[in-house]
């Protein structure tokens, strides 16, 4: 974590009292080290806690948990089957996979958007 908060290569503005910087996080950071952590390079965190999600749906059932883009861009990837599962032995084989995989998640979001508007049948 603190790797990659030292390799944030945009220097981020100073926070203040009444625009403060937060710093969204899933599950798997809730701990004292990285709140101290972002503590200390003042960060607001929004960590949700764990059990938090189940309380919720129990509580209501069409309650829809909100999802990362990059949990989403994963979902996406792993339906293809020849990334999911590495079957190329170069590397050049697997990056050209990974490149034609998301040209199709592009051009299938772009096509379902224009559908959506009305704009092509």
């Amino acid at each position: 974590m603190k790797g990659t908060l030292d390799s944030v290569p945009i220097k981020r503005p100073q926070p203040t009292e009444d625009d403060p910087q937060g710093l969204c996080l899933d599950k798997a950071y809730d701990n004292q080290q990285v709140r101290e952590l972002l503590d200390g390079r003042d960060f607001t965190p929004h960590i949700r806690p764990r059990g938090e999600e189940i309380d919720l749906k129990l509580r209501n059932p069409d309650w829809r948990p909100r999802r990362w883009v990059v949990e989403a861009c994963h979902s996406w990837f792993n339906r293809n089957r020849g990334i999911h599962v590495r079957w190329s032995k170069k590397e050049e084989n697997h990056l050209a996979f990974l490149q034609l995989a998301g040209g199709l998640i592009a051009f299938k979001r772009a096509h379902a958007a224009r559908v959506a508007m009305g704009l092509w049948g």
